[in-house]
């Protein structure tokens, strides 16, 4: 059924590469990266974490040969934010790229705002230590040119400077979605069934060009997307059990597979770091939606379905294959974890949130979160504290309960779930364990003074990146 995509996809490899790769890499070069980084995929979209309805054989099949984590956090519930705590290894809010300079969730096109060129990147510290760096697909973190990928640590860049979604509509004068190679609009008003087909291509490409170096490849696909119908091209339109969702993510588990397969035939299988992993879960959208089963919630909240994403790593040999791990971990733990695979020197955890992973990912005996507390914030307010197997929804007079609204007035109880035995947060067990909320509270306080909350600065935040009049991102003027 998907055969046109397998014969194309296999045709660039063949013609990207003059010669084929004998065998892995040297021993002592440091392993490659390759990192995909779906956009609003639920906890419960593939095969491997309980899906019935997608079929996703690929991702299936590399689960198998990967460590699963059951427990790992986006940095946000959303994307721009979640994004910038990836790229940074802070808390969103801490960087103040947790609200638009139009008071929206995420970013917009023109936004005057953007992550900060003077905050550390994953990929800038991995450039550092002699990677070729590229970013492939959705952005999200500015769309200004200081704000651009190629300024913060890739090499390359190919995909769309924000969401697929916008894009010129009533009331709103965006420009044609633009298509970006490096700091250069190259398409406007792309045709975005074919972007997860398009992103597949490149990979390889970059791939096959930087196969005698270390590199670091960020797939940062568009799909499933936005919180309108999500885009797939004809080989697999219509042909999923859940309309345009599952279409889109049946291409995604294609995709992978073609990639994977592509790392193999040149020989860096064993000589790669592959994670998958997504932004946020899925959003609310019916019919036809994402599952983020057993999960309650969706993106944009901060239930359990509205921060834990699913997350697989693979490096042969160095990985156990077909195991889980059920500790806390978040994306910001992946700078820091990047960085001693490399070899590479990362920001020191006083300054970044996130902490190094590795041991968890080995599989180390013993092994246990570093993190003593995760905290859930909806876009600048926090709302619940983590620590152990224990959540607790905070007390608050004023809520924010959707997107960018202003607080209500309306106040809400302390609320406690034991999200290891209840991760669809149905038992609420606060009136019997004050000792444990008490503890809780504690750490709130903490991240509430560090990081900042509704009203209140954080001792450690840092000023997101400014720039006046800034300007659309739009096909340069025929010569």
């Amino acid at each position: 059924m998907h055969l046109p995509h397998r014969f194309l996809a296999s045709a660039v490899l063949g013609a990207l590469l003059l010669v084929t790769a004998s065998g892995s890499v040297a021993a002592e070069r440091a392993p490659n990266i390759l990192m995909f980084f779906c956009d609003n995929l639920g906890y419960g979209d593939i095969g491997a974490y309980g899906s019935t309805l997608h079929r996703t054989p690929n991702l299936d099949r590399f689960a198998a040969e990967s460590r699963k984590f059951t427990h790992f956090y986006a940095a946000a519930n959303v994307c721009t934010p979640s994004r910038a705590g990836l790229m940074t290894g802070n808390y969103p809010r801490r960087i103040n790229l947790h609200i638009s300079a139009l008071n929206a969730a995420v970013l917009q096109p023109g936004a005057a705002i953007g992550l900060n060129p003077a905050e550390t990147t994953v990929a800038e510290v991995l450039q550092r230590a002699g990677y070729r760096t590229m970013l492939i697909g959705k952005w999200h973190l500015g769309d200004q040119p200081i704000f651009l990928p190629t300024r913060q640590g890739f090499d390359e860049y190919w995909g769309v400077p924000y969401s697929d979604d916008m894009t010129p509509r009533e009331g709103q004068t965006w420009p044609p979605l633009p298509l970006m190679r490096g700091e250069t609009v190259i398409e406007a008003g792309i045709d975005r069934n074919e972007l997860t087909r398009r992103e597949t291509t490149e990979a390889i490409r970059f791939m096959t060009d930087n196969r005698s170096r270390p590199f670091f490849l960020l797939i940062s696909h568009a799909m499933p997307g936005s919180t309108h119908a999500p885009f797939a091209s004809e080989a697999f339109r219509g042909k999923s059990r859940n309309g345009p969702h599952g279409d889109s993510v049946e291409e995604l588990d294609w995709s992978a597979g073609e990639i994977l397969a592509a790392l193999k035939k040149l020989g860096l299988e064993r000589d790669t770091l592959v994670v998958w992993t997504a932004d946020n879960p899925a959003t609310r959208r019916q019919p036809f939606g994402g599952s983020n089963a057993p999960l309650s919630g969706h993106m944009n909240s901060t239930a359990e379905g509205g921060n834990r994403v699913p997350f697989l790593v693979r490096l042969p040999g160095r990985i156990p294959a077909g195991t889980t791990c059920d500790e806390l971990s978040t994306m910001m733990d992946l700078l820091p974890t990047f960085a001693r695979v490399a070899g590479a020197s990362a920001p020191p955890p006083a300054e970044i949130d996130g902490r190094d992973i590795w041991p968890l990912l080995a599989g180390t005996p013993g092994a246990r979160t570093p993190h003593e507390a995760f905290y859930y914030y909806h876009v600048d307010q926090l709302q619940a504290v983590r620590s152990g197997p224990w959540k607790l929804f905070l007390a608050l007079d004023r809520v924010r309960f959707n997107g960018v609204q202003p607080p209500r007035a309306e106040r809400v109880p302390a609320r406690l779930y034991n999200v290891v035995t209840d991760p669809g947060e149905k038992n609420d067990v606060v009136a019997a364990n004050p000792e444990i909320v008490s503890r809780l509270n504690v750490l709130a306080a903490r991240g509430r003074e560090y990081i900042g909350d509704l009203d209140v600065h954080g001792r450690g935040e840092h000023p997101a990146g400014w720039v006046h009049n800034p300007q659309y991102q739009v096909l340069p003027p025929k010569p």
